[in-house]
């Protein structure tokens, strides 16, 4: 009887996870919440993009309308917090990706197969291996310096060649510079990858 107790006790035990949540049925919500958040924020990246190239446009239109390179001066500061915005959001997006990678798929793998050896989200790594892609993340570098950087540099040695405006307003035209700069910086630093890919123990 003894023997029967323990043998039903057992069974009732591996009954228990079918009954709540399992350790697999977790990694698949955490990955589907992580790529929902990873979705959303490309989706909020690209439109920067679109976002600074109207303010660049409204901005220079209302400049030239009224004659003043003073107001050039507006588009530095719009345009390094766009491009900050966008830096921050293209950096969280990559480290989701590492993170399903590096973490979610081979913690999954291991509860699937038993030693790891199962791939699973493949396409995670897959869209990686394409040779064209160095050739692309430097030509986005190039499209991400140009409107973030480039333009509102212009927009500056624009208002320095003016001559539009008192000292005030030249100071803040080399802190805005200075701004412009860092930006630059930052633009190339995520260029590079973050952090190497690390193997899960």
């Amino acid at each position: 009887m003894v023997v029967r107790r323990g043998s039903a006790r057992r069974v009732g035990e591996s009954r228990m996870p079918e009954q709540g949540v399992t350790v697999g049925q977790l990694l698949l919500a955490e990955y589907q919440s992580v790529k929902d958040e990873q979705k959303a924020r490309i989706g909020f990246r690209d439109n920067l993009l679109y976002v600074t190239l109207g303010v660049v446009a409204a901005v220079i239109a209302a400049a030239a309308q009224a004659k003043q390179a003073s107001m050039l001066l507006a588009l530095p500061p719009v345009c390094v917090v766009l491009g900050w915005t966008y830096l921050v959001n293209d950096e969280k997006i990559t480290a989701i990706g590492l993170y399903v990678r590096d973490e979610l798929g081979p913690r999954l793998a291991r509860l699937t197969s038993g030693d790891g050896d199962f791939d699973t989200f493949g396409w995670e790594a897959y869209h990686r291996t394409d040779v064209r892609r160095r050739t692309r993340k430097l030509i986005q570098a190039l499209i991400d310096l140009t409107a973030f950087c480039a333009v509102p540099l212009a927009a500056l040695v624009v208002f320095w060649a003016g001559r539009d405006g008192g000292g005030l307003l030249v100071g803040l035209s080399v802190l805005e510079a200075l701004a412009v700069l860092g930006l630059a910086a930052q633009v190339l630093l995520y260029t590079r990858p973050a952090r190497p890919a690390r193997t899960p123990a």
